[in-house]
């Protein structure tokens, strides 16, 4: 006598909260793992990564120095806007500090550069917890994460990191010239230029979301605005060196991506109330 079916036990049963730990080291292994590599591999090219990108700025054919001469000569203005980085030397006034700054470079650069994987591994173990209509709207996530993470970077590399270096090295204060910083200071404002713009280039994304779920509108956003652009100048004031020229060049195009961030808003929001009728 045949037995009756049994019900199916579903492959997909609710995990417990070691699984959850389990799947989450899992993650985070992987992540290490990934950026371990990348920084080894910045380690043991470092040489030429310090010659040609960290040291880039100091280099009068960087392309921003280039760009600028170009744009002034297109617009009929001569050598006017051209740029030239100030010549200065580096100094060490601790020992090891050549190799420590070595190691933390290569740390932060492992990072940024795995940056995309690392976000993949985040949202790999976010969406199962997702409801089906908040994983598709976030479809792309990762792409546009790294894309918006790449954009930062490059600003902070090619627009802020020039003309703060060119800033910081010229200025002088009652005959003390500053032409040679300590290369931990350098490679530290380097570092300052390039992470947090990556990650503060995230607001679109950021706000792409709260919008979705109804949390942020487009109205309250403009009615704030006078509050976010004083939020961002302070922001801007933290991740940057403490002077005028560099805390604009951060506080402008962030508060560009604000207003960016309002149309996204809109859109999004009109999304979330038709979701509601």
């Amino acid at each position: 006598m045949s037995k009756p079916d049994q019900p199916q036990v579903s492959k997909e049963k609710e995990m417990s909260f070691f699984d959850h730990i389990d799947e989450l080291r899992g993650h985070i292994m992987r992540s290490v793992i990934v950026t371990a590599v990348i920084a080894a591999l910045v380690f043991a090219f470092g040489d030429w990564i310090f010659t040609h990108f960290i040291f880039g700025p100091r280099n009068a054919n960087f392309p921003s120095y280039r760009f600028m001469c170009w744009a002034s000569g297109a617009m009929g203005m001569g050598d006017k806007l051209c740029m030239t980085p100030p010549e200065f030397t580096f100094d060490t006034r601790e020992l090891g500090e050549t190799f420590f700054v070595h190691i933390r470079t290569s740390i932060v650069l492992g990072l940024a550069v795995a940056f995309p994987f690392v976000f993949r591994e985040v949202w790999l173990f976010i969406k199962p917890g997702l409801l089906e209509n908040e994983s598709k709207s976030a479809k792309g996530v990762v792409g546009v994460a790294s894309t918006l993470f790449l954009l930062g970077v490059l600003f902070g590399y090619f627009i802020v990191a020039p003309f703060a270096i060119k800033f910081l090295v010229g200025y002088d204060l009652a005959g003390v010239t500053n032409n040679t910083p300590t290369l931990a200071s350098y490679v530290n404002y380097i570092i300052i230029f390039l992470i947090p713009t990556g990650i503060v280039f995230q607001l679109p994304l950021v706000v792409f979301y709260l919008s979705r779920m109804g949390l942020v509108s487009a109205d309250f956003m403009r009615d704030y605005r006078r509050q976010a652009f004083l939020s961002i100048i302070i922001l801007a004031a933290i991740i940057t060196p403490p002077d005028v020229v560099t805390q604009f060049l951060i506080a402008v195009p962030i508060y560009g991506l604000y207003e960016v961030s309002i149309f996204i808003a809109e859109k999004q929001y009109a999304k979330y109330q038709k979701g509601l009728e």
